[in-house]
């Protein structure tokens, strides 16, 4: 599929708050259908997710109750049964520079956070279950 960069948004998320409902709030109050995004900043903890292969299913890998930096985290935006889906991963360093990264679950409480969101245009990106992974692929 080919796209356009459409709308650029870019800001911050309040202290305190969870960091993937805020990414789903902003792309659902901004009709943000299809998009990539970045993040960077820190968290005071973190949940993070891994999905099991061979159970095909999400898990909850680790839950970290320490400040943590943002080094990395990078996702899409897609519709899921004609919702807006937020798809996130994400990699946070401790004060030693240890790092944890996986799929970003609700409950990662921002101190702070920067964001940058290109919206995609030029079509619609729908997710779909696929037997073979067990995943909603596009």
């Amino acid at each position: 599929m080919r796209v356009n960069v459409g709308r650029v948004f870019i800001g911050r998320f309040g202290v305190r708050e969870d960091l993937l409902l805020s990414l789903i709030e902003l792309c659902k109050k901004e009709d943000i259908t299809m998009g990539i995004f970045s993040v960077i900043g820190a968290v005071t903890n973190a949940k993070l997710g891994y999905y099991n292969q061979d159970e095909k299913k999400y898990v909850e890998c680790v839950a970290i109750d320490e400040k943590l930096e943002i080094t990395s985290c990078v996702g899409n935006v897609s519709l899921k049964d004609s919702e807006i889906f937020v798809h996130a991963h994400i990699t946070l360093a401790n004060h030693r520079g240890h790092c944890y990264g996986g799929h970003l679950m609700p409950g990662a409480s921002i101190f702070a956070a920067e964001y940058s969101i290109r919206e995609l245009t030029g079509g619609a990106l729908h997710r779909k279950y696929d037997p073979e992974t067990g995943l909603n692929l596009w």
